[in-house]
């Protein structure tokens, strides 16, 4: 006997529907044969759907069965394909009715037949409600991640047996509540504000004009002055995601299975700080099996990259392609995924490699030539894709020792200003899919969007000579006046805007 049901399998971050095909043979030796390019989980499925079988108390055919996994030229992996296979067998050998060609399940199975956590459940969900699919039986301990969509009926599934004796309508299973988007918003409690922060009126200055443009930024300074601590304060400024963003964002914790246990979104901007050893696929994404690397999982958020310095060049020189166009394209000879990249770059590092060089309380232990190599280590095309550059002074001490109140601005102040400049850029962008900030603007929009006083112009083209400014930088430089200008409220780019973009372009340039 034949029995038809309907799976989905995780291509990059989109879902695809898999036809799983159960046909029990009425003569031949028992056996189970899986084919459909399965992996070594998804053969190992046989076992697993074998005890959980028997373990549910129903009876496993001792025939040959064949499963297909279709379509035929998609490699399947990972376990997800248990339940689907299980319920198949139960269906072909009569135990159960037929599924209906409108439900869609997913599931690993324990041995003693209950029903384990799987990655991608979200993908897979927006994927069957696009295909028409009304209900999905998945993992309860899934349901949440997927209620977030409106439209499919989603049935929580705690073992194989409550499945089976929910189609029989001995014990149905009540559906997954829809979760709303603005019920998973609340106040956000972080452990540090800018309030904080003592002194650094200027870094402050950047991470508010990096915040409002998603502007990338590079913070030099000597050890303790503050640099880590200020790359980790900018979550706080930054405004909440909205709801196609928090799709976005989950979309890539699900299916790298970094999503916490009963989740339904993630609401939070993402703050990732991988150490410089992490190697190139780490970082970027890749392996056999394509996965999204640190760059993907800061998208919408923050990337803070420490000891900039100190990570590989050939990991420092990938970076190029995701800063510049927002996404990461990674090809292997089973196909081309693309992974979406656009995340604030925060890059710190000392000024030297003993990281006292300029210090009037150490002696710099390091030659200029080391200086200079330690210099070299990031290459001119990375830090031309830096908007904003900034030395960090260290405070003086005796800000320390007053005691006395806060006087310095909190975050939730900063992050009104922002939250109306990104308010001014959503407007202006409105009927450009795709482009949010003013960072993300192409060279043709600049020219059409960024309009700039006769008097800023001028200045804008003696500093093309004078500083030898590159064309990347020049319509850089342009982008971070637009946001300063929203931040100011000004329609027109200002002279005053272009000269504050122009003190903060790399030093190399300006000195």
């Amino acid at each position: 006997m034949l029995a038809k049901l309907y799976s989905g399998a995780v291509v990059g971050l989109h879902a695809v529907p898999i036809t799983v095909e159960v046909d029990i043979a009425s003569k031949g030796l028992p056996s189970l044969t899986i084919v459909g390019l399965p992996d070594k989980a998804v053969e190992e499925s046989r076992e697993r759907v074998r005890s959980a079988i028997k373990n549910s108390g129903a009876d496993y055919p001792s025939r040959r069965i064949t499963i297909n996994l279709a379509p035929a030229d998609l490699p399947k992996m990972g376990p997800a394909y248990d339940l689907p296979i299980a319920l198949g067998i139960l269906a072909a050998s009569g135990q159960i009715p037929e599924m209906s060609s409108s439900y869609l399940c997913m599931g690993e199975l324990s041995l003693d037949g209950s029903v384990r956590h799987i990655n991608g459940m979200l993908p897979i969900v927006v994927m069957a409600k696009e295909k028409g699919f009304t209900h999905v039986f998945l993992p309860k301990e899934d349901a949440k991640e997927g209620a977030v969509i409106e439209g499919v009926t989603l049935v929580p599934v705690t073992t194989l047996l409550s499945l089976v004796r929910h189609f029989l309508d001995t014990d149905p299973i009540p559906a997954q509540e829809t979760v709303s988007f603005l019920s998973l918003l609340r106040t956000r409690q972080y452990d540090c504000d800018m309030a904080d922060i003592v002194g650094q009126d200027q870094a402050k200055r950047v991470m508010e004009i990096a915040a409002a443009g998603a502007h990338n930024m590079f913070l030099r300074g000597l050890p303790g002055a503050g640099k880590t601590m200020l790359a980790r304060i900018m979550p706080t400024i930054l405004p909440p995601l909205t709801e196609p963003e928090a799709i976005e964002v989950t979309n890539i914790y699900s299916v790298t299975g970094n999503l916490p246990s009963g989740t339904s979104l993630m609401i939070e901007r993402p703050f990732r700080a991988p150490h410089h050893t992490t190697s190139q696929i780490g970082l970027i994404g890749g392996g056999r099996n394509p996965m999204p690397g640190e760059i993907s999982l800061s998208h919408r958020g923050v990337l803070f990259l420490d000891e900039f310095p100190e990570f590989p060049r050939s990991v420092l020189e990938a970076l190029r392609q995701p800063m510049e166009d927002g996404i990461v394209t990674i090809s292997r000879a089973a196909g081309t995924v693309e992974y979406p990249a656009k995340f604030i770059l925060v890059a710190a590092a000392n000024p030297c490699p003993c990281g006292f060089y300029g210090s009037k309380q150490h002696v710099c232990s390091c030659s200029m030539s080391a200086i200079e190599k330690y210099k070299r280590r990031i290459s001119g095309p990375i830090l031309d894709r830096i908007d904003l550059h900034l030395f960090v002074p260290s405070v003086p001490t005796e800000h320390f020792t007053k005691h006395t109140e806060k006087t310095s601005e909190t975050s939730v102040s900063i992050r009104e200003r922002i939250i109306a400049s990104r308010e001014r850029q959503g407007y202006r962008l409105k009927h450009y899919k795709g482009i949010h900030t003013n960072s993300e603007l192409s060279t043709k929009l600049v020219k059409e969007l960024c309009h700039l006083t006769t008097e800023s112009e001028r200045l804008l083209t003696k500093a093309i000579s004078t500083f030898h400014l590159s064309a990347r930088s020049y319509y850089r430089t342009i982008k971070v006046s637009r946001t300063i200008a929203d931040l100011a409220g000004e329609e027109a780019i200002k002279s005053s805007h272009i000269a504050e973009a122009l003190n903060y372009r790399p030093i190399q340039e300006v000195s």
